[in-house]
């Protein structure tokens, strides 16, 4: 990890103990229908990289040019080195559902996103959902916790963004493992600056950035209307793990 080891000292108690790093790259941005190409899952005690555990997968269907693009990884090569889809959904769910069990706090940027592919994939094969099966966080999303944490602060909220601002480097950027572990450092730089995350209990702070998500969420919406912008996506005002349809209100 690259945070500066002055900066661990009087840190809470979720800094000096396990996290679980997590990212996929996928197919596309549809978080419902998209599927992941590679999985990473990083195990991290008190700031240091014990474990990575990741590989490509076979999505089944192609992988668009765009797609490629962004993390290189090309339909070829996912058929030729990746596993299977749904062996690489039970992993990494299983990985998920047991940090949760656990109490340790599943880190990482964006998570939504990566939370609710994994949901909507776990549903296909077996119907059950991540709550069904046991999950229920706690979660640490940097970019959620950055909007809160410095939300006057202009500029992009990007990884690549967050790291430069918070000093942490981050090499190989959309390569999953890279991801992971960068977010993670984000998440440790963040603590080192501000009591409200250092101190606070995971499972705390998960129920607080699901309101503070939802502020966001709001505030950006208005604000694409004010510009003539479509309306956000409802769903995406749900945080971590989006429904696919809405429960009527």
């Amino acid at each position: 990890m690259s945070h500066p080891p002055d900066r661990l000292v009087g840190m809470g108690y979720w800094t000096l103990g396990e996290v679980l790093g997590f990212d996929f790259e996928t197919t596309g941005i549809d978080r419902f229908d998209d599927v992941p190409v590679s999985f990473a899952l990083v195990t991290v005690v008190a700031g240091d990289l014990v474990s990575t555990s990741s590989s490509l997968v076979d999505p089944g269907r192609e992988i668009p040019a765009g797609a490629t693009e962004v993390h290189g990884i090309s339909t070829e090569r996912a058929q030729a080195e990746g596993m299977p889809l749904d062996e690489a959904i039970e992993i990494v769910a299983e990985a998920v559902i047991s940090a949760s069990s656990r109490g340790v706090p599943l880190v990482g940027m964006k998570l939504d996103f990566d939370l609710t592919i994994l949901d909507a994939q776990c549903r296909r094969l077996s119907g059950w959902g991540l709550v069904e099966r046991g999950w229920d966080g706690p979660v640490l999303d940097a970019v959620v916790l950055d909007r809160h944490l410095d939300r006057y602060r202009k500029g992009s909220r990007t990884l690549g963004s967050l790291c430069a601002h918070y000093g942490v480097e981050i090499e190989n950027a959309h390569d999953a493992v890279a991801d992971a572990v960068a977010s993670a450092g984000v998440l440790y730089a963040q603590a080192a600056l501000f009591n409200e995350l250092n101190e606070g209990e995971p499972a705390a702070l998960h129920e607080l950035e699901i309101g503070w998500h939802r502020e966001w969420a709001e505030g950006y919406d208005e604000w694409r209307l004010e510009q003539g912008m479509t309306p956000m996506d409802r769903r995406d005002f749900v945080w971590p793990v989006a429904p696919k349809v809405l429960a009527a209100s």
